[in-house]
Parts: C-alpha cells; sequence; structure tokens
C-alpha cells in the first residue's frame, strides 16, 4: 500500500471546495468502491522476452484536476500528489475553469490569472502540468467536453481518472452529459476523515465501478478563506506557494475595492 506524508489537502465543502490538511502519514483508500489497480513491475527474471515486431505501447494513466483555482493552494496540490501514489498514475494535468457555469454567486477571478497561479505552483513538479484548454474555450466550460478534448489530443492511448472532491462530484451529476462523463473517466472523490457521506451516498452513483473515494485529512482552509483573508488583509503565507502569494499581491487580486 502507497502512504503519503501530507502536510496539506482536502478538497471538501463550499463552492470552491479545496481545503487543507495538518500533517499525518495515512494510507489513502476508497471506502465505496476498490481503488483503481496500479501498475505493479513484475519481478526481476520473470517478463516474457518481446518478440520482434511485438507491439509494447503501453497506456498512460493520466490525472485531471479540474478546479476554479481562485487562487490554487497546498490542497490542491498535496491531493494531486495523494492521486499520483494511490492511482499509480503517470502525471496530473490541472485545467482552471474558463467560465464556470456553476459559480454564478460570485465574481470569479479572470481566466489569466487563475492559469497563471497555477503554472506557478505546478512548475516545481515534473509530473504536473497545465492545460489551457478551458481557458480558451469560449462559452461555458463542461467537463464532459473538456475530457474528451484532452482523449483526442493526447498522444497514444489513455486511461483518464478525473480528481475532485465529494461535494463538487455530486454538482457533476447535474452537469452535462454525466452518463458521458463517467463513461469518459474514472472519477476519484477527495474528502477527510469525519466528511459526512451520507448525502454522497444517496446522491452519487457509489457502485458505479468508475467512482471511488480517496480519504485525506483536512484542516478547513479553502480559497474561500484564503481570498476573504487577503480582502481583509490578513496574511496567507503558508496557506499558497510563496510564488502565488507573490502573483496575487502583484496583481492586486481579491482586495477590498476602494
Amino acid at each position: 500500500m502507497c502512504t503519503l506524508l501530507v502536510l496539506f489537502a482536502w478538497f471538501g465543502s463550499g463552492n470552491d471546495g479545496w481545503t487543507w490538511a495538518t500533517a499525518s502519514r495515512v494510507p489513502v483508500t476508497s471506502i465505496l468502491t476498490t481503488t483503481a489497480p496500479g501498475r505493479r513491475n513484475p519481478p526481476v527474471g520473470s517478463a516474457a522476452p518481446i518478440e520482434s515486431g511485438e507491439d509494447v505501447t503501453v497506456t498512460k494513466r493520466l490525472g485531471v484536476m479540474g478546479g476554479t483555482f481562485d487562487p490554487i493552494h497546498h490542497g490542491h496540490l498535496v491531493t494531486a500528489e495523494e492521486a499520483l501514489c494511490q492511482f499509480a498514475l503517470d502525471e496530473v494535468v490541472f485545467v482552471p475553469t474558463g467560465r464556470p457555469w456553476m459559480k454564478t454567486e460570485r465574481e470569479v477571478t479572470p481566466a489569466e490569472d487563475r492559469y497563471l497561479m497555477t503554472v506557478i505552483a505546478t512548475s516545481s513538479n515534473p509530473r504536473f502540468s497545465v492545460s489551457r484548454i478551458e481557458v480558451d474555450r469560449p462559452g461555458p466550460t463542461y467537463t464532459v467536453d473538456t475530457l474528451e478534448q484532452i482523449r483526442v489530443e493526447a498522444k497514444g492511448p489513455v486511461e483518464l481518472f478525473f480528481v475532485t472532491g465529494a461535494d463538487a462530484m455530486l454538482e457533476i451529476f447535474h452537469w452535462k452529459d454525466p452518463e458521458e462523463v463517467l463513461a469518459r473517466a474514472h472519477l476519484i472523490a477527495a474528502t477527510r476523515p469525519g466528511y459526512d457521506l451520507t448525502r454522497f451516498e444517496t446522491e452519487a452513483p457509489t457502485a458505479h465501478p468508475n467512482v471511488s473515494v480517496m480519504h485525506i485529512p483536512a484542516l478547513a482552509i479553502s480559497s474561500t478563506d484564503i481570498r476573504r483573508r487577503v480582502e481583509e488583509g490578513e496574511p496567507i503565507r503558508y496557506l499558497v506557494p510563496e510564488g502565488v502569494q507573490t502573483y496575487i499581491e502583484k496583481a492586486s487580486l481579491y482586495r477590498r475595492p476602494a
């Protein structure tokens, strides 16, 4: 079983979802379905020789982490790293939303700012990348369209794993073509110990083989709270990567109107 030193993570409740965790070393397992099996290396000497002309194409296991990332913080990064470990992913691509049709209750920071903050936050991890698919797409963005475009643009065969929070995943089933989303990717719902799964078990297709739950211990720090702290002049150091904090300051994001 893969074990990770979790410093901060949880993509849980609230409009923005993500919150982050206190440090602890924990195995993360699905409580609703069996975690998607990872690839295991065969014992030394057990692999059969490759015949000349044999097709040795390997299917890439690609995590897709969608979100507003307004702003991105350490919780997103640790959850992505945990998904890499627990689901034996090759890499994770972060997909900042362009114009999220669900978030009508507040003004969302311009997509270009959210994209650049995500690039800054993920730049030090060679297995993380950032896609402009939704940023550059005109009109409202839908997960089903994004997954299809990622699959089409992938170089070679690819298996997709869509990483999001348990609450946010419930919204998926009210999005465009939810059955198509389930057909295109394995859905990983990130949550924390103590999270009330009653609603999730009731509304989500928990028996579906393409739905898994990933537990991450959490302390309730969210993007919503980070925006509030900036607006009220409170510190956000150690809540977001240093480069993201610098960007927020230089771009004057989340400040109270003069």
